[in-house]
C-alpha cells in the first residue's frame, strides 16, 4: 500500500492536462523521492515492487514513465533510492539542454517554425536559438481541446519570440508557409513512430507535402525498448460539445518516413534505423 503523500503525487500526474511526458517523468521521480523519505527497509520494497506496476500505468501511452520504472530500483534502501531519482533527474536536465543546443543548430536565419501542442523540448529549442541572436518565428496551433498552445504563446511572449496562432484545422495551409516543423513526442516507438498530442500526424502529412522538414525533439528515456507503433495504446478522454459526444484520442501515430529525425541527448536520430 503507498503512503498517501506518494498516491497524491500519482493523483496530481493523472489529472495534467497540458504538460507531458517530461514533466510527468520528473514528478514521477519526486514520488520516488517522497517514498525514500517515508518507508524504509521490507515496507520500501514492497512499495518499489507496486511502484513499478503504478507509475507506467499513470499513462500507459508515455514511454517515459515506463523507463522511469526500469531505471528505479527495488531495494529497501531509502538512500539508494533516493539517489537514483535524484540521478533521473539530473540527467533529465541535462538531455534537455543538450537538446536546445542541437536543435536551436536547425533553426537558421529568418526560419518560420511550425509546432504543434506543448513541448519542454521544443521550448528549450526556441530559447537557446533565441540565446544565440537567431532571429525567427513561430507557427503554432492553438492545440485543442485542452489548448496546450495557449500555453506555449505565453512562454515565447515572455522570451520576445515573435508567433502567431492559428486553429488546428489550418495545419495543411500554414505548414506551406512554415521552413521547418518541430514537435515534440511522448513516445518514439521500437520501429520509429512518433507518438503526439493528436494532429501531429496530420502536420508531418502536410509537411511531407510542401516539402518541409519535419523533426520531432524527445530525451532519450521517451524511446521505447519494445513496443512498436501497432502496440502502444492510445488514451481516449471523454469529451462533448453542446450534448455530443466528441471522439477524443489524446495523441495519434506519426510514421518513420515522414520524420526528418529525432532530436536528442545523444544527437540527431534517424529513424528507424538509430531509434
Amino acid at each position: 500500500m503507498l503512503p498517501p503523500e506518494v498516491r497524491s503525487i500519482l493523483e496530481e500526474m493523472r489529472s495534467e492536462r497540458i504538460r507531458g511526458a517530461s514533466w510527468l517523468a520528473l514528478k514521477g521521480a519526486e514520488a520516488y523521492i517522497a517514498l525514500a523519505n517515508i518507508l524504509e527497509r521490507d515496507k520500501l520494497e514492497n512499495a518499489l515492487r507496486e511502484m513499478k506496476k503504478e507509475v507506467p500505468v499513470v499513462n500507459r501511452t508515455m514511454a517515459s514513465l515506463y523507463n522511469l520504472a526500469r531505471f528505479m530500483p527495488v531495494t529497501g534502501n531509502p538512500e539508494a533510492v533516493r539517489a537514483k531519482a535524484e540521478e533521473f533527474i539530473r540527467l533529465a536536465e541535462e538531455a534537455k539542454r543538450e537538446i536546445g543546443n542541437i536543435g536551436s543548430e536547425l533553426i537558421d536565419e529568418n526560419e518560420v517554425v511550425i509546432t504543434h501542442s506543448f513541448s519542454s523540448a521544443v521550448l528549450e529549442i526556441f530559447k537557446t536559438a533565441k540565446k544565440k541572436g537567431k532571429r525567427f518565428r513561430v507557427i503554432l496551433t492553438e492545440s485543442a481541446p485542452d489548448y496546450e498552445g495557449i500555453a506555449l504563446a505565453r512562454e515565447l511572449e515572455k522570451l520576445g519570440i515573435p508567433f502567431e496562432m492559428i486553429t488546428d484545422a489550418q495545419l495543411g495551409f500554414f505548414a506551406g508557409k512554415a521552413t521547418l516543423a518541430l514537435v515534440g513526442a511522448d513516445n518514439v516507438t521500437s520501429d520509429g513512430a512518433v507518438i503526439n498530442k493528436a494532429g501531429t500526424y496530420l502536420l508531418a502529412l502536410a509537411c511531407h507535402d510542401n516539402g518541409v522538414p519535419f523533426y520531432a525533439a524527445a530525451e532519450s528515456f521517451k524511446l521505447h525498448p519494445k513496443l512498436t507503433s501497432g502496440e502502444v495504446e492510445i488514451a481516449e478522454r471523454p469529451y462533448a460539445r453542446q450534448g455530443y459526444r466528441v471522439r477524443n484520442y489524446l495523441f495519434d501515430v506519426t510514421p518513420w518516413r515522414y520524420v526528418r529525425g529525432v532530436i536528442t541527448e545523444f544527437g540527431i536520430l534517424i529513424p528507424p534505423k538509430e531509434i
